[in-house]
């Protein structure tokens, strides 16, 4: 392994990104330039739902919600892309007020040319029901996600008096073309990643799928980074604990902590 420099402190390193495909791009463009050797296998592919019926309604319906939140970038685009289809001007949305779960989602609802009322301190679903608990009693609030995610937020919501209504807006399911590629590569000691990338439940998830029965024997030498503690968490479920967790829980953090846990390798 080369040893790492201050311009390059992640130099000699294997890194696997398991984001999906149309995702990975700027992850793994910043750890190239720190110096990584990044390998992209996908470990989810984003799908459109079997129907869009009910995100569709909720759009055309989005008069009558006080509170939209998003908690993902990709959730924004879906939501995005329905908007177009109905041909719902940016006008009909402009009394929303929006919560977005990051500054990844924050990002992505800007640059459509709304506004975002709230992100929370720390990027996870706690803490967005942590800071609308108090405004959202008596109002109606309308969830778009992911067809499969924790039902932290509706609950919590309902409880502090709102009307919640979840709709899918995307589904993310398991890439059978990474099945060989993936397995191939952890078979190959030559070649397998030092550290393995997780920014979601869902990558954890299909990662172990991914590699099934054998990943036992395969793992050794590997580090796991995961983005944040709820990811850590469905990690640990897997029996494949996080070496690095993110303080930050975005991909700046996610990068942070990995350069901080081989700098600690290295020294």
């Amino acid at each position: 392994m080369r040893k790492p420099n201050e311009k390059h402190p992640l130099a000699g390193t294997r890194i696997l990104v398991g984001r999906a495909r149309q995702q990975a791009g700027s992850l793994s463009a910043s750890l190239r330039s720190l110096g990584a050797s990044v390998i992209e296998i996908p470990f989810i592919e984003i799908r459109k739902p079997q129907s869009c019926a009910a995100l569709d309604d909720a759009l055309k319906n989005i008069k009558s919600y006080d509170w939209l939140i998003l908690t993902s970038a990709n959730g924004v685009e879906a939501m995005w892309e329905r908007i177009r289809k109905l041909r719902i001007t940016r006008r009909k949305l402009k009394h929303l007020q929006i919560a977005a779960i990051g500054p990844a989602t924050q990002k992505a609802i800007l640059s459509h040319g709304l506004k975002v009322k709230m992100v929370p301190e720390e990027y996870v679903a706690e803490s967005v029901v942590k800071g609308l608990r108090e405004k959202v009693n008596g109002k109606r609030v309308v969830l778009i996600r992911a067809k499969v995610a924790r039902d932290v937020i509706p609950e919590e919501l309902r409880a502090a008096g709102a009307h919640v209504d979840v709709v899918e807006a995307y589904e993310t399911v398991v890439p059978e073309k990474s099945r060989a590629r993936l397995r191939a590569l952890m078979k190959n000691a030559a070649r397998r990643p030092h550290v393995v990338t997780f920014t979601s439940s869902s990558t954890a998830r299909n990662f172990a799928e991914l590699l099934g029965t054998v990943r036992a024997g395969l793992l050794k030498g590997v580090q796991f980074a995961s983005i944040g503690p709820v990811t850590s968490g469905t990690l640990r479920e897997l029996q494949m604990p996080p070496r690095i967790e993110a303080r930050e829980f975005t991909m700046g953090g996610l990068i942070r902590a990995i350069v901080l846990a081989r700098y600690a390798v290295n020294h």
